[in-house]
């Protein structure tokens, strides 16, 4: 890893703000190695070398991945003027990291939502062309039949005549066409509803449950979020359909 200023360092980890950095470098409670630091311009590679507050050591990360169960009526945005947003569900050391949705969820949608400062691995969640599939569970007003799944792999045709890219529709054993598992490549403004409603029905429930080869911790309660595993992380894009 590159050399970094020791504010930044510090900051990354979302427990201290740049300017907090910088006071409790300049009060003496910072160290590089063996040696007191004197300036937040001083710089250190934080993997090679121990950089530590008040005796403890900091744990860098040059990105952060985090794994919400999202509830309903918050919209997937890092603000809004109007409405709440997943990150005022977080912990003031999280907000500062600069953390974004990696795809959306409808308002009142709610399950996985994954937040990251990464831009590539964002990117490679929400293209279309990446193939990462996104699986929700859906509970259905009307029937869905054996006639809307073919519609699916076909790719359904949306109310304004666009066509969506073939998906899958699962109707699950026994619910009588009201419950099934829907998996979509792409992200469609409020698309999985749309699709539904192109098949003469309507959502009344829908909650994402996979991304890639990822699925929801069902431990989580709503609103509850954690950090993601390097395991867990590279199941989300090791997922992708071939």
């Amino acid at each position: 890893m590159a050399l970094m200023r020791l504010d930044k360092i510090l900051s990354s980890t979302g427990e201290y703000s740049r300017s907090e950095a910088k006071s409790l470098i300049r009060s003496g409670l910072v160290m590089i190695g063996d040696r007191q630091a004197r300036s937040g311009d001083e710089k250190a590679d934080p993997e090679v070398t121990a950089v530590t507050v008040k005796g403890v050591r900091i744990g860098y990360a040059e990105h952060h991945y985090i794994m919400m169960n999202k509830p309903g009526g918050y919209l997937s945005a890092t603000e809004d003027s109007r409405d709440k947003t997943v990150l005022e569900l977080m912990e003031a050391k999280y907000r500062r990291l600069g953390l974004f949705p990696a795809g959306r969820l409808d308002k009142d949608t709610e399950g996985l939502l994954i937040l990251t400062d990464d831009g590539d691995f964002c990117h490679n969640i929400i293209t279309p062309g990446k193939k990462v599939p996104k699986i929700y569970y859906a509970e259905i007003l009307g029937q869905l039949a054996d006639i809307h799944v073919a519609a699916f792999e076909e790719g359904i045709v949306l109310g304004d005549g666009t066509k969506c890219r073939p998906g899958k529709l699962e109707i699950l054993p026994d619910s009588q066409g009201k419950k099934c598992y829907i998996t979509i490549e792409e992200g469609k403004f409020h698309q999985v509803k749309r699709m539904i409603t192109a098949c003469g029905c309507q959502v009344a429930y829908l909650k994402r449950v996979k991304i890639g080869g990822l699925a929801i911790d069902e431990s989580l309660a709503l609103g509850e979020y954690r950090e993601l595993t390097d395991e867990e992380k590279n199941l989300v894009l090791t997922g992708r359909q071939v």
